[in-house]
């Protein structure tokens, strides 16, 4: 099925949406070594300014759920990406460390809940048979704001300060949000089919559907895998692989470039040959490459690069065709709601992941990282039982086309 030329431009807007919300997120731990002494901030308070926005994140979507799906999707993408908009302004301004705080709470209330009314989106527009694509070129966004974002970002704050980046941020996401308003068309269909008055009533019928309990448990589990490896790779390549700082950049450089590659291609094998054959496929090749990961000593730069592009495959290859199938779980009148438990299950899990990772790993005093291959164990039991509740919930996607070709 090909995209007709609407649906190129909705995709290129969604994925740039992607692109703005994860760079925020992303730009702030880099610019700690400038940030910190500018404002007179300790390393503790830091560490709160950077997950305040994904606690506060993980909040606002739960509460959004009760009523993502009492609006027209695009007004209500609007409102909160203003709201982003406004956060991220706010943080660039911020004289001190209380109002920095308080500008990535707000931050993050509102660019939280916009990745689930994206994907909202792309299931109200895009037929299930084309959502893997679609999905493959929406996660090319993390590896663009690898690619590009952070060089620029932290380029500019070298120039003019920490500030530089989130003007950055304010500048390009405001065009994004003139494009929203003139040419994204709204989405009202699902209005027509809510039944729940109120919106806690709605977001407590979304919670206890029995349909949708495994889709919510595989979300959660393959978050936590994905923070438990993330917090220390760096520290990881560094001090047990021997690559030094200045070769980390070259690392992330050629990882996210390939990754701008892999997706869209792993997405068109998730609507070629299925998503469960992909998913597969990934599981099998991430729980080889993290072992193998895992377990490395000292490594030429080469071949650190040739595991982690590998490991991004696999990585990839699971998250683009269990994101597409789940996208098929939810009807139309809850999958806002549907959507924003999903977002915010996976901000909870991936802060879960961080901290059992944290518990576990012992760094040395001479800097090596132990017990690493204890996650590299922990994610791959977890990619395996992942794999059965994926076996359950491509069965029940299955059941869900034919009773709907059955009722057309």
């Amino acid at each position: 099925m090909k995209f007709s030329s609407y649906q190129k431009f909705v995709i290129a807007l969604l994925a740039f949406l992607q692109f703005t919300i994860i760079l925020d997120f992303m730009i702030l731990s880099p610019l700690g070594a400038l940030l910190m002494p500018a404002l007179k901030i300790t390393a503790s308070q830091f560490g709160t300014v950077v997950s305040a926005y994904a606690i506060s994140a993980a909040v606002s979507s739960m509460l959004t759920a009760g009523f993502a799906d009492r609006f027209d999707r695009k007004k209500l993408l609007l409102f909160f990406y203003c709201g982003f908009i406004l956060g991220t302004l706010f943080c660039a301004l911020a004289p001190n460390y209380t109002l920095l705080l308080t500008a990535r709470i707000v931050t993050g209330i509102f660019g939280g809940v916009i990745g689930s009314i994206s994907f909202a989106i792309m299931t109200d527009i895009f037929p299930l048979e084309q959502r893997g694509r679609v999905m493959g070129f929406m996660q090319t966004a993390f590896a663009a704001s690898q690619v590009l974002g952070l060089p620029i970002g932290l380029y500019l704050s070298n120039l003019w300060g920490w500030h530089a980046p989130f003007l950055m941020i304010v500048a390009v996401s405001v065009i994004a949000g003139v494009f929203i308003w003139r040419y994204l068309q709204p989405l009202t269909g699902h209005l027509a089919l809510q039944v729940d008055k109120k919106a806690s009533l709605h977001l407590w019928h979304t919670l206890t559907d029995r349909q949708y309990t495994l889709p919510f448990l595989a979300t959660a589990l393959l978050s936590i895998g994905g923070f438990m490896i993330m917090p220390f790779a760096s520290a990881f390549t560094v001090n047990n692989l021997g690559i030094s700082m200045e070769k980390l950049p070259a690392i992330y450089m050629i990882t996210g470039l390939a990754s701008i590659l892999i997706g869209p291609l792993i997405g068109k094998a998730s609507d070629s040959y299925g998503g469960m054959k992909v998913f597969f496929f990934g599981t099998l090749v991430s729980s080889v490459m993290v072992m193998i990961y895992t377990h490395l000593g000292a490594t030429p730069l080469w071949l650190v690069i040739a595991v982690n592009v590998a490991m991004f495959v696999g990585i990839f290859s699971r998250m683009i065709p269990s994101q597409t199938l789940m996208s098929a779980i939810p009807s139309p009148a809850n999958r806002g709601s549907f959507m924003s438990v999903s977002s915010s299950l996976q901000q909870l899990a991936g802060g879960l992941g961080a901290i059992i990772a944290g518990a576990i790993v012992v760094q040395e005093s001479s800097g090596m990282i132990r017990h690493f291959e204890v996650i590299g164990y922990i994610m791959v039991t977890l990619g395996l039982l992942i794999l059965g509740m994926m076996f359950f919930i491509n069965r029940a996607v299955e059941n869900l086309k034919s009773s709907r070709k059955e009722s057309l």
